[in-house]
């Protein structure tokens, strides 16, 4: 079976009645818990940016606690998971805010694990890219934010 176009999909839910669109993402919600997710951020999280940023960062200090550290092998599979996890919840929210706030929490994090990530070049490249992107994206934004985040960032760039 071969998607629809975004646009064609725009145009078909015109058409639909208010019920039949609260069926389709109800439907839509049960297949896949990313949908959920989204669904949920959208209806209950959007509208209170600072405490859904708050509440990934427990999640995400949540994670780096319970990171097995008996080999850098576990390290860097637990510290990609918890880089996925902030890529999709920062794609939920669509602002570049909070993506450069996550980001800049998840650094922090890794800077300051142990044992250090100097000893391990992965761990060092993923840190590093990180800290690309969020100069990338913070390039992007207004002056007053470029300055608070260029402070914080210049901190993290020590490693």
């Amino acid at each position: 079976m071969k998607a629809e176009s975004v646009t064609t999909i725009k145009k078909e839910l015109q058409h639909r009645s208010h019920d039949e669109l609260m069926q389709l993402c109800l439907r839509l919600s049960r297949f896949k818990k990313e949908n959920k997710e989204l669904l949920t951020y959208l209806l209950f999280e959007s509208h209170n940016e600072e405490d859904y940023i708050n509440n990934i960062k427990t999640e995400i200090d949540e994670q780096f606690k319970n990171i097995n550290r008996a080999s850098y092998f576990y390290i860097k599979k637990s510290v990609r998971k918890i880089l996925r996890t902030i890529k999709k919840y920062a794609r939920y929210s669509l602002k570049k805010e909070t993506e450069v706030e996550l980001l800049l929490h998840f650094c922090e994090r890794l800077k300051s694990f142990s044992p250090s990530i100097k000893q391990n070049v992965t761990l060092s490249n993923i840190y590093n890219r990180q800290i690309i992107t969020i100069q990338k994206t913070v390039a992007t934004l207004h002056e007053d934010l470029q300055y608070d985040y260029n402070q914080h960032l210049e901190e993290l760039k020590t490693l």
